[in-house]
């Protein structure tokens, strides 16, 4: 009954920039301040990734600049020490890499940020080449779309499905994201579900309900003798 949802491809950056293994620490840090970026996909051969720097790894060597990674800075067992002692972006980077496909949707791409607390992800094919990268501010593009296009979808995907009465029956009204359903059904058991489903759909912030139960043209009825 849904509608297709948005994907990583139709959203993330294709024009993106990768180093080598043996790019160096300088190298790494021009990069990020000149394309404006929090972290950059390291890749060997025709473009497989092969792990990611980020601006918390470059960070390391600030952190340790006070104390003493002379003696140790590769340390097996202590990843910021070892880090601190970095020269090249292999020896900077988290791998294997994080990564998603194109046809990851929005959500799943969503889920592997918030858990790993990263900020962006390569997006590479079935062959592990870097495609691209989606970014927290990519994911979010799909809460600029229009109340009335979302409106729409929730009267085509939710209100026809669920409540299939006439059109006067329910009405839809989306402000600034946030779906309102109101009118009279038969069955306020599947309250639940609608607003399962209304959340489901890409731009959606909230829904309410301003709901009753009954015949809707016991409404229609209402006042006549």
């Amino acid at each position: 009954m849904h509608g297709t949802p948005h994907i990583v491809s139709d959203v993330m950056t294709q024009t993106v920039v990768s180093v080598g293994r043996r790019a160096p620490f300088k190298e790494v840090v021009r990069l990020m301040r000149d394309w404006r970026v929090s972290a950059l996909p390291v890749v060997e051969g025709e473009g497989r990734v092969v792990g990611v720097v980020s601006e918390a790894d470059l960070l390391r060597k600030e952190e340790f600049r006070d104390g003493d990674t002379d003696e140790h800075p590769r340390l097996p067992g202590n990843a910021g020490l070892a880090k601190a002692g970095a020269v090249t972006a292999e020896e900077l980077m988290t791998s294997p890499a994080l990564t998603t496909r194109a046809d990851a949707t929005l959500a799943e791409a969503a889920r592997i940020m918030a858990r790993a607390k990263v900020k962006r992800l390569p997006v590479v094919d079935e062959f592990g080449l870097l495609q691209g990268v989606v970014s927290r501010a990519d994911l979010l593009k799909v809460f600029l779309r229009g109340d009335e296009e979302i409106a729409e979808e929730v009267r085509r995907e939710v209100v026809s499905y669920l409540f299939p009465l006439p059109a006067s029956a329910l009405r839809v009204d989306v402000h600034e994201g946030v779906v309102k359903l109101a009118g009279r059904i038969r069955d306020t058991s599947l309250v639940p579900v609608a607003a399962r489903l209304i959340r489901a759909i890409e731009g959606v912030v909230d829904v309410e309900f301003e709901l009753t139960a009954g015949r809707p043209e016991e409404a229609r009825g209402a006042g006549r003798p």
